[in-house]
């Protein structure tokens, strides 16, 4: 593969790489500050070659330095591995490594062993009455990975392996437990590590030596990300191989079957208890996604009839956040029978940088005005109904936002919101497609949409743009804000609206019966 050429870099990617190095250097930059003299900056990358990076740890794990910041550890020839980790600290009998990193590692709750960013270190870990750990199987493989690397030089304290993690919120220290069992059969996170690094290692042995190859490729999520996914597609397509319609566990589990190809699955009986059927898929959808893939289809009906809740009046919604900053964008369409209320589309949104309480602002008059839509129905004696495409983003923050900016104007109760949230009139179109469908490219609104003849304005419109528009519209790099970009988000909003609408109408008309369906196939 030396010599094969790579996908260039995904943008959106490189843009995530870029604001978690502003993130740790942020977090560094604080606790240099509070911890002053026993702080150890390690140069670098740019700036120091790895072998004197290595020699400047090392020295500084001799000398006993307290923290360490950026460390690269020494090369553990013997074992096979080499790495660095953001923060070293010293313990009574060693060092435990931590990570930076911007993505939550907690969530609301209670249990989380945490310690303030003053005192970075396991003994003054106490339990955290607001706070649950978000288990980050990631972070805990490259804790597990780091504590490897201590071991194989001497360094690693001779307590019970943990390693702590600072996230988005860059307030408290998180600890994990390397040793506890909270791994799928009850494995630990030093005992996942060291099975998949052996694994790994036994691949590049071999190829090292020109053996045959111990891979294969296979689809999994990761894959639409990875630079080498051009290659990998293309020796799959070419194996028709069972992965490119199922992914992940269920392709290891049909290809332990002896079902290694899109055709042998197509041609298995649905209904046979006798093969084992792919985790978290029902035998009988495997199929159907292999017949839709042989037949070039990207959507087929699981039913042959097809229903969708409707109302009087109907709302379409959708949330624009940015990444775990916030939601800045609230977008609604009105529709239906007239109730006084102008209808189509409108956005409740602030330009101002994530985070801000202006977001509070913009939530609550979204949330007055999808209140006074409901009342207003129900005082004309009409039924009413909202509607979101996958419902997990939207009810984040709309729980997310009543908990945050509880108390300021117009902010309901978290009780009000888990409400409406639980009732009849907010309903998620995603399960609908879930239930009626197979989708043989994804079930994503960008993916399902064109079926019922929707298309976005813009070309490149997807969640992982509007992050890189976002930054844009708001000046969030220091530049001024580009008002052509918050113009352009609000057209993403209000077509992405538009096509839950559209999606919905066409699954309410017989146009979907043009739709091929499965047990036609």
């Amino acid at each position: 593969m030396r010599e094969a050429a790579e996908a260039p870099n995904d943008p959106a990617g490189e843009q995530r790489k870029a604001d978690a190095e502003a993130h740790r250097r942020s977090i560094a930059e604080e606790m240099a500050g509070l911890l002053g003299p026993d702080w150890t900056w390690i140069p670098s990358g740019g700036e120091l070659r790895s072998a004197d990076r290595e020699a400047a740890t090392s020295a500084a794990m001799a000398a006993g330095a307290p923290y360490i910041w950026g460390a690269q550890f020494p090369r553990d020839l013997a074992g096979g591995r080499r790495g660095s980790i953001h923060l070293l600290v010293r313990t009574r009998t060693g060092y435990v490594p931590v990570l930076v990193v911007r993505h939550k590692v907690s969530d609301p709750g209670s249990g989380a062993r945490t310690s303030p960013l003053h005192r970075p270190v396991p003994d003054a870990g106490q339990p955290d009455p607001a706070r649950k750990v978000r288990p980050q199987p990631r972070d805990q493989l490259r804790l597990a990975h780091a504590r490897r690397m201590l071991e194989a030089c001497g360094r690693a304290d001779g307590g019970h392996p943990v390693g702590g993690v600072i996230g988005l919120d860059g307030d408290v220290v998180v600890w994990h437990d390397l040793e506890a069992p909270t791994w799928p059969g009850g494995r630990t996170a030093l005992a996942e590590y060291d099975a998949r690094f052996a694994d790994r290692l036994a691949i590049a042995t071999t190829a090292a030596a020109g053996g045959a190859p111990l891979a294969a490729p296979s689809r999994i999520v990761e894959c639409r990300t990875c630079p080498w996914w051009t290659l990998c597609r293309a020796e799959l397509r070419a194996a028709r191989d069972v992965s490119l319609v199922v992914r992940g566990e269920e392709g290891a589990m049909l290809r332990a079957a002896g079902v290694r190809t899109v055709d042998d699955l197509a041609a298995l009986d649905p209904h046979d208890e006798d093969t084992l059927p792919p985790a978290g898929m029902p035998l009988s959808d495997a199929v159907g996604l292999a017949k839709a893939w042989l037949a070039n289809l990207t959507v087929v009906r699981r039913e042959r009839e097809i229903w969708v809740p409707r109302a009087e009046v109907e709302v379409d919604v959708d949330m624009e956040s940015f990444g775990d900053a916030g939601a800045y964008m609230w977008g609604v369409l009105l529709s239906g029978v007239d109730i006084g209320e102008p209808q189509g589309y409108r956005a409740f949104a602030t330009w101002e940088p994530l985070p801000t309480d202006d977001e509070a602002r913009s939530f609550a008059e979204f949330w007055q005005w999808l209140s006074m839509i409901r009342l207003r129905a129900k005082a004309h004696g009409l039924s009413f109904r909202a509607y979101c495409y996958n419902e997990l983003a939207e009810n984040r923050w709309l729980l997310a936002s009543a908990r945050r900016f509880a108390g300021k104007p117009g902010i309901p109760s978290l009780e009000e919101v888990q409400s409406f949230i639980d009732s009849d009139a907010w309903f998620d179109l995603f399960g609908s497609v879930r239930e009626y469908f197979l989708c043989s490219h994804g079930k994503g609104l960008k993916t399902i949409a064109p079926a019922a003849g929707f298309t976005w304005r813009d070309p490149h419109a997807s969640g992982e743009n509007s992050m890189r528009w976002y930054r844009d519209a708001v000046g969030m790099d220091g530049s001024g804000s580009d008002p052509s970009q918050r113009v352009r988000l609000l057209h993403y909003n209000e077509d992405d609206v538009s096509a839950t609408r559209a999606l919905r109408q066409w699954m309410s008309s017989p146009a979907v019966h043009a739709i091929p369906y499965v047990g036609d196939l």
